[in-house]
């Protein structure tokens, strides 16, 4: 009888260790390495719904395994805790595949949109330094131009997500900047068939009259001084503050456009501005404008043409600081003074360049 008992104790322990399941601990183990992978893979940022589901079916497999784990130990059945686990180091693992394509091809977007705003901006610089935009549009381009470098610098550390974000906000203010400039440059540039005809028109004339005649182009910030029909100089000048459009009343700081003459030439001494050439604005073509705009409610009756519009020298500021007169440094405008005379045609433009070779 002791034999026996001896005999069948082994048996009904390998009996009961037989029959007890055996813990997912390989298979929670797996599934929890597979999620720390896609974790370290950035699958959070660039696989989010994978990611996601992969950690509900491990939290799943785990709340399964606890449930289990409360019966008594040869009713417990650890079959569904190996099949989520299963299911989550798999979805782990699509998880990490999706995160590297999806880095990877967010890296190629935004190693392209960077370039692209780089030449938005640097088209804006080129184009727009000195053009009189509203002070709204300037600070959307330089909150624009910050965002850029931020994102620029998160992509170089990698943080492709944190770049994204960045990049897209600078996007819409850049992007909004430049449609809005390039729709106040092109209504401006409507003008241009008008500004070559005087120009042209003034060249001839210099060519017929075998005399000097000035042109300024605003846009280019030129003085342009023809002799013969034929370029002789060109000098940088200086405008109103307001320059884009023609002058309009008095105090509005912008620049006359259209074909004047010299009328008083004022030597060093009697001017503060070194020297200078006043010419005959108000035209009579501005005069009948004015009074026009004034009867058709366009401007106030209580506004004044304004005058005293002249090129002068104390130039060289590096801005458009005048009131409405052109300027150049002096020794340029030595150079002015001394070929005009009273009656010299002097021609204002908004640009001898059409906007398409502006833009190119």
């Amino acid at each position: 009888m002791i034999i026996f008992i001896l005999l069948l104790i082994p048996l009904i322990i390998f009996l009961l260790h037989y029959f007890t399941p055996e813990p997912p601990v390989s298979e929670i183990g797996y599934a929890r390495q597979a999620l720390y992978k896609a974790d370290k893979n950035h699958a959070g940022t660039y696989a989010n719904k994978l990611f996601l589901e992969a950690n509900a079916l491990y939290d799943s497999a785990m709340a399964i395994w606890q449930k289990e784990n409360r019966k008594f130990i040869y009713f417990r059945d650890y079959s569904s805790v190996v099949r989520f686990a299963q299911m989550a180091a798999e979805k782990a693992g699509q998880a990490v595949e999706s995160s590297k394509a999806n880095s990877t091809n967010l890296k190629i977007g935004l190693s392209q949109k960077i370039d692209t705003l780089n030449k938005i901006i640097t088209f804006l610089d080129e184009i727009f330094p000195d053009y009189p935009l509203s002070p709204e549009t300037r600070s959307q381009i330089s909150a624009g131009k910050l965002l850029l470098k931020e994102s620029e610098h998160a992509y170089q550390k990698g943080e492709y997500a944190r770049a994204n974000n960045k990049i897209n906000d600078s996007e819409l203010l850049l992007i909004s900047s430049y449609e809005t400039a390039m729709i106040n440059l092109r209504e401006y540039f409507k003008l241009f068939p008008v500004w070559k005809k005087w120009a042209d028109r003034t060249i001839r004339e210099s060519k017929q009259n075998s005399d000097y005649s000035i042109i300024v182009d605003k846009f280019s910030r030129k003085c342009h001084i023809y002799h013969n029909g034929v370029r002789k100089y060109e000098f940088n000048v200086e405008l109103g503050k307001n320059w884009v459009g023609h002058k309009r009343i008095k105090g509005d700081l912008a620049t006359p456009e259209g074909m004047y003459k010299v009328i008083k030439k004022i030597e060093k001494g009697r001017t503060k501005y070194y020297k200078a050439l006043l010419i005959d604005y108000p035209n009579e073509t501005d005069i009948k404008e004015f009074h026009r705009e004034i009867a058709n409610g366009i401007l106030p009756e209580s506004s004044k043409i304004g005058g005293l519009i002249e090129i002068h020298g104390s130039g060289g500021r590096g801005i458009d600081w005048t009131e409405g007169c052109i300027a150049l440094i002096d020794k340029e405008m030595d150079v002015v003074f001394r070929i005009a005379k009273i009656g010299t045609p002097v021609t204002i433009v908004g640009s001898l360049a059409d906007i398409q070779g502006i833009i190119k």
